[in-house]
């Protein structure tokens, strides 16, 4: 027994350690070792031709270089059908787009309604409710991930960005519902929603002060009662924080402008009435459609504290091809009506002409390398997302088909051509992820899935996580 007891230790002993040297050898095999570089080195050599492309790439910007100056002489400002649309509005160094494209989406209405020259909504009026729901929805998300470890992966997104300014149509919607909207001259923008990264830094700071005491406070066995009214004395500090920033918002005020006519127009009102007078919308007939090929087509989802307002349901969509989205988003604009879509902004873009097309840079051709990924896979892989928001207000159909698409940006006039973006088709294939049109724009059997049971999906995935800093 003894003998068979040693031989078997001495067995595993001798084991281990071939193990070990496999592993090892395998790590050795796996780094770059000395014969690996030697191999990589050799696999370059820089001819002259390679020296005078070094010497390019290293000295001058890689736009500049790659710049494709067929796609810039092809392109024309042709488009058969349009929304009326005016003025250029400016989000600055913010993450408000969203909230641009919807007030954009809005405006021609207000300007035909009363026969106005030109009109802009006050951002900073909405923003200001934005940030205090936000914390809100944030303290509440605390508490209710409150026995969860630290580590849990919801609970970590939700603390990458505790009261961030990016969001989604659902978010501008929920806030235009609950709270109305105002004209830009009665609420104007302020230092920090032109430039909020100050602004953010003290939010979530407090915000994550706040989240340490929330779940001390739950551990500690504090009553739901209780925790609900330290939460409230919480919201009044951020409160204070946010009309320090930007001013306190209007509750009642009188709009006194001239219209084209030269005719005054004057008229006493709260955010709500002048909503519902100047525009007359109803934001909660309009659907999102996306084209978000990592799930499954044909179904209705929803995206787990993808809101801003507590008590309003999460982001909810149904899931189309792009062909899909392009048909709807077509009628919308033959209806009169401009379309708020979001789109991955960063690919492909030539911001000084206002060009959206694929091939704009010729990186594959002066690299010589391939990069063509699928939109699906470049989800997958973090590589892309829906981290901006624009209104589409006309398009160029040829045959029936749309050749490309005039996007008004909100990034001033200084940028694009005036303001404007030409975005063409396969651009929007490859790079546009979801539109928001009018149910009346859509077919009964797309309509019927908003009351199908939605899948849901985690507030870690790339859908909700691409606007937290947009």
């Amino acid at each position: 027994m003894k003998v068979g007891l040693k031989t078997s230790i001495v067995s595993l002993a001798i084991v281990a350690v071939l193990l070990l040297v496999s592993v090892t050898v395998m790590a050795g095999d796996r780094g770059i070792d000395k014969k690996t570089l030697k191999e990589i080195k050799k696999s370059f050599e820089l001819t002259p031709g390679n020296r005078a492309l070094m010497n390019a790439v290293s000295n001058n910007d890689i736009r500049d270089l790659t710049f494709n100056r067929e796609i810039y002489n092809e392109h024309n400002e042709i488009y058969t059908d349009k929304v009326e649309a005016k003025g250029i509005t400016n989000q600055k160094s913010s993450g408000r787009c969203w909230m641009f494209a919807g007030l954009n989406m809005m405006r021609p209405a207000v300007i035909k309604n009363f026969k106005l020259d030109e009109f802009e909504f006050s951002e900073n009026y909405l923003f200001f409710y934005d940030k205090l729901e936000k914390a809100n929805l944030f303290l509440e998300a605390i508490i209710e991930t409150a026995d969860r470890d630290i580590d849990d992966r919801e609970l970590q997104a939700l603390l990458k960005g505790p009261v961030p300014d990016g969001g989604w149509w659902n978010y501008y919607a929920d806030l235009i519902d609950k709270y109305g909207a105002v004209p830009q001259c009665v609420s104007q923008e302020t230092k920090h929603t032109s430039g909020t990264r100050r602004m953010n830094g003290t939010l979530d700071r407090m915000a994550r002060v706040d989240a340490v005491e929330l779940r001390k406070m739950a551990a500690g066995g504090t009553s739901a009662e209780e925790m609900n009214g330290r939460k409230v004395e919480m919201l009044k500090d951020f409160y204070r924080i946010l009309v320090l920033h930007m001013g306190e918002p209007v509750e009642r005020f009188t709009w006194r402008v001239k219209d084209k006519d030269d005719e005054v127009i004057e008229k006493e009102y709260t955010p709500l009435s002048f909503y519902k007078d100047a525009v007359g919308i109803d934001l909660q007939e309009y659907v999102s459609l996306f084209d978000y090929p990592a799930y499954e087509y044909n179904k209705y989802y929803e995206v787990n504290y993808c809101r801003n307002l507590y008590d309003r349901p999460d982001m909810g969509f149904i899931n189309l091809g792009a062909e899909e989205l392009k048909k709807y988003a077509i009628r919308a604009i033959q209806d009169g009506e401009p379309v708020w879509f979001s789109a991955d902004i960063g690919k492909e873009n030539d911001g000084d002409h206002g060009i959206l097309k694929p091939g704009m840079y010729d990186y594959d051709g002066l690299f010589g390398i391939d990069r063509e990924i699928s939109k699906s896979d470049l989800i997958k892989f973090r590589g892309g997302s829906p981290n901006h928001a624009m209104v589409f207000v006309a398009v160029d159909l040829k045959d029936g088909k749309p050749v490309k698409w005039k996007v008004e940006n909100s990034w001033g006039t200084s940028r694009g051509a005036a303001g404007f973006w030409a975005m063409y088709d396969e651009w929007f294939s490859k790079y546009v992820f979801s539109v928001i049109v009018h149910r009346k724009h859509l077919p009964a059997k797309i309509v019927r899935l908003l009351d199908t049971e939605p899948q849901r999906i985690p507030a870690w995935d790339p859908m909700r996580s691409a606007f937290d800093g947009e």
